[in-house]
């Protein structure tokens, strides 16, 4: 197969590499000739962003970028630092695949190929190349550097119980998508440590390659200094214990949160248990914090609407056999045609139901999807009292009152032989959080609270009057009814 024509790889690049540009004049042009070089296993962009360089850096990147047209030249007025000029590139990538390349020439371009594989490969979400693995080469340098850099892995491995062998790294190539939707704050170099944290709170899958690496002197342009390392270590502190808005994406923000509640999801799954058959259809996984609990049956379909989801749970789970994973919208008939021939025993639909529209159109194609004698068990927010920016942040179309979803079960044709309130103590938190204080939004902190009070919660079940925060519905389709076929 010919190689594309450069036309063609600005087009359509699967690789975006950013490079910050300050001041690097006398390593500027052989970088870059280096990296459009190299044997990169796909089409690629190189977006420069020139921080406020004074050496004439900014000319020498035009007239690079006049000659190929993969690279595009963004400048900074003033030097602003290696953060703030990964952000300003982040809305211009065209790629799948963000890749950072310095400008000096530290790293070796002819890594990127081993750096980017595993997420080509469908194996990884970001990969960082470690100085510190069994690379080709590595130049001998300064000690005190390499026991900082140490110290600051150490404690980022310790913060985010991650294993890695060189968090500083450079070299660093992260799914688009998902760099897109990182908040980063830092301006400087102090992103590098705040780009781990990130990650890890993410909880994507975090790979490390070997790179080789011919580190510079301070004679030869090194900027990072010692004050660099402290900066570091507030950074990491920060973004750990005081600001863990780790994504823009408040959906996946909520259900990580939700993880952390472990034990509030198993007493959940006990709930509804007794109803669960061999041929379950989980309407709406998410990020499967509920999915995991279903492994073990005999057929699991797990669907949600975002592609993001299911392309998660399908990483996670689609090497089972018994597993499949299906993007579709809850409320469009034709979707369900893919679930022809499954033979679906039970519908699993826990808090989903609410962020729909026409729930009750939903509810017929649960009806009509299952086998007969089949169960739909439904579990929505309820009390509409309780509505709060919470709910509104989160997309709830409503908050259901009890007698409400059974009506709606019925007249979809179930009968509900189940119904009962489940976390009256949540009930509590979420008038607080939502009502009084006006939050939009749960917190890691809040959901591991929850699960450190969960013996609490049990006791506070059995209370009579207390209002629940949800009601759980199962339905039955009668032995009668006909199935999807």
């Amino acid at each position: 197969m010919s190689e594309p024509s450069p036309d063609a790889a600005t087009s359509r690049p699967l690789l975006s590499l950013i490079t910050p540009v300050y001041n690097e004049r006398r390593t500027l042009r052989t970088i870059i000739r280096r990296v459009l070089e190299a044997p990169l296993p796909a089409p690629f962009e190189l977006i420069a962003i020139d921080d406020g360089s004074t050496d004439g850096s900014g000319e020498v990147l035009r007239e690079l970028a006049e000659a190929d047209p993969r690279i595009r030249v963004f400048r900074h007025d003033r030097n602003r630092g290696k953060g703030a000029a990964i952000r300003t590139a982040l809305p211009h990538l065209r790629g799948e695949i963000a890749v950072i390349q310095d400008a000096d020439l530290e790293y070796d371009p002819d890594d990127l190929p081993r750096l980017v594989r595993p997420i080509l490969d469908g194996r990884a979400d970001a990969v960082f190349g470690s100085r510190f693995l069994s690379g080709e080469y590595r130049r001998v340098l300064y000690f005190w550097h390499s026991l900082g850099n140490a110290l600051l892995t150490g404690l980022t491995n310790v913060l985010c119980d991650l294993n890695l062998t060189d968090m500083e790294t450079g070299y660093k190539a992260v799914r688009a998508d998902l760099l897109r939707q990182t908040p980063l704050r830092s301006r400087k170099f102090g992103v590098e440590p705040e780009l781990t944290v990130r990650l890890s709170q993410w909880g994507i899958r975090l790979y490390e390659v070997p790179i080789s690496y011919a580190g510079r002197t301070y004679l030869e342009g090194k900027k990072v200094r010692w004050a660099d390392g402290l900066r570091a270590i507030g950074v990491l502190l920060r973004c750990r214990f005081l600001d863990r808005r780790f994504t823009t994406h408040d959906g996946y923000a909520v259900l990580v949160a939700m993880r952390k509640a472990r034990g509030l999801n198993r007493w959940l799954f006990r709930q509804i248990e007794p109803w669960v058959g061999n041929r379950v259809l989980e309407a709406g996984c998410g990020i499967g914090n509920l999915t995991e609990l279903l492994l073990e049956r005999q057929r699991l379909v797990a669907t949600d609407n975002e592609a993001f989801y299911v392309e998660m749970i399908s990483r996670r789970f689609g090497h089972l056999e018994n597993v499949e994973t299906v993007e579709m919208d809850l409320a469009r008939e034709s979707d369900y045609d893919r679930l022809s021939g499954e033979r679906l025993d039970t519908i699993v639909c826990l808090n989903v139901l609410e962020h729909i529209a026409p729930d009750e159109e939903v509810l017929r194609l649960f009806f009509r999807s299952l086998e007969p004698g089949g169960h739909a068990i439904i579990l929505v927010p309820q009390h509409p009292w309780l509505y709060s920016p919470t709910d509104r942040a989160l997309g709830h179309e409503r908050r259901y009152s009890a007698d409400e979803l059974r009506r709606k079960l019925e007249e979809a044709g179930f009968e509900v032989v189940h119904q009962q309130g489940f976390n009256r103590l949540g009930t509590v938190g979420w008038y607080v959080s939502g009502k009084i204080f006006g939050k939009d939004r749960l917190s890691p902190g809040q959901m591991r609270l929850f699960d450190l009070l969960l013996p609490v919660a049990k006791l506070v079940e059995r209370l009579p009057g207390w209002p629940a925060l949800s009601t759980i519905a199962v339905g039955r389709k009668p032995e009668g009814g006909s199935g999807s076929g």
